[in-house]
């Protein structure tokens, strides 16, 4: 506010310096009297940001007085602020109006002063004279405001790029956290499922030898240096730098699927697997998919199940099987705790790849009509290895229900 004070105080002692050095047409008027119009453009110049319309009335008002009692250039060069104000802080509708306006007055001065001085060389002078104090502000303050209207709308898109990049941040960081807490239940789950199921079982028994306490502390040992070992693995990928994917060294595979199912033999439960079809190579993401998929199903097994446990790995054209079978648990078997995280990891590694994924239990028609309790629950994937295959429940094979049938294998 105090700058343009002071810029409309410098206006006008200017205009009074240039009054004072007789720069103005001398109408046999007091050389006070061209003040008033100064004065009344100076004012507009203290309301040009606040009320550029005021601005812009003020002007025209002082230069009308001005032209019938001058006119004075001190006024003049003022006015030509006053149209520069109103068309860069008015509306933008106002500016397009101006333009037009100052353009038809300096055409019209023009031919008015050539038409009453009968000379053509005195329309072109007052034409130019006209176009610069009328025409050259408005078009100026158009420019200016051109600029500043595209710099507010690039800094608007700016933001929205911002924030839309923090929203992909914000995605991209949960889904990775997702991810890790995938990998992370599916790969220490199975490890200390089998650890605290083989302690239970040396600390429940009071009858054991040394020997079988020794393998059982045996196979303790190994879940926990695998365990460990995985978790290294997995640390050491966290920390690697770039995006270059999981390192084929150390990635698992549906191939290895004996040594999960040995692991499973070595807990104490009776486990037989069975590999149908031809062993291929699978997409990096469908051979995680299926080897966690089976990993968290034994480890389901283990923790809820009974023997025997039935594995088939099945290799078909454009997609592979990986079924889990096992015997339900007991009514009176102490289940271990889970985080319930189980069915709906597997579920969701199945759908990342483009799969189906179904879970449940699953009667036999003859221990149904006797009534007996012969039912097993059974986990079944079905992952596509082509892009052009196109997945129907129809395709997965009857025998395994829906997740909501027992929840006997989502403690996990």
């Amino acid at each position: 506010m105090k700058r343009v004070e002071l810029w409309a105080g410098l206006a006008f002692a200017m205009g009074v310096v240039l009054i004072a050095g007789r720069s103005y047409i001398d109408r046999g008027v007091p050389v006070w009297v061209l003040g008033v119009p100064l004065a009344l453009t100076c004012a507009g110049v203290l309301v040009r940001r606040r009320a550029p319309l005021a601005s812009l009335g003020l002007g025209v008002v002082g230069i009308v007085m001005d032209g019938f009692v001058g006119p004075s250039l001190g006024t003049v060069l003022v006015f030509t602020d006053n149209l520069y104000a109103a068309a860069l802080y008015g509306p933008a509708r106002l500016a397009r109006v101006l333009l037009g306006v100052t353009a038809v007055l300096a055409v019209a001065g023009g031919a008015v002063a050539g038409f009453l001085a009968a000379d053509w060389r005195m329309l072109a002078v007052m034409g130019v004279q006209a176009g610069l104090v009328l025409i050259t502000p408005v078009t100026t303050a158009a420019v200016v405001r051109e600029q500043r209207d595209r710099a507010a709308a690039e800094r608007a898109r700016a933001e929205q790029v911002a924030h839309l990049a923090e929203l992909d941040r914000q995605a991209a960081i949960s889904a990775e956290r997702t991810r890790m807490a995938r990998e992370l239940h599916d790969m220490i789950a199975n490890h200390f499922s089998a650890i605290a199921i083989q302690s239970t079982a040396a600390l429940s028994r009071k009858d054991l030898d040394r020997d079988t306490v020794r393998k059982i502390m045996e196979s303790v040992r190994e879940n926990s240096v695998k365990g460990m070992a995985e978790m290294r693995a997995m640390i050491g990928l966290l920390r690697q730098e770039g995006d270059d994917g999981e390192n084929e060294a150390t990635r698992p595979r549906l191939a290895d699927a004996e040594t999960l199912v040995e692991r499973v033999r070595r807990a104490g439960m009776a486990a037989d697997m069975r590999v149908e079809g031809e062993v291929r190579e699978l997409p990096a993401a469908v051979d995680l998919a299926g080897y966690r998929i089976l990993q968290e199903a034994l480890t389901n097994a283990l923790k809820h199940g009974e023997s025997p446990v039935s594995v088939v790995v099945g290799y078909e054209d454009g997609r592979v099987l990986v079924s889990v079978e096992n015997a339900l648990g007991g009514r009176g078997r102490t289940e271990l705790p889970g985080a319930g995280a189980g069915l709906v990891g597997m579920r969701e590694r199945a759908s990342l790849v483009g799969g189906i994924f179904d879970a449940g239990e699953v009667w036999s028609a003859e221990g149904a009509a006797a009534g007996g309790d012969t039912g097993s629950w059974r986990v079944l994937a079905v992952l596509p290895t082509a892009a052009d295959v196109t997945l129907t429940r129809a395709g997965v094979g009857s025998g395994a229900g829906d997740e909501g049938g027992s929840g006997r294998g989502s403690g996990a």
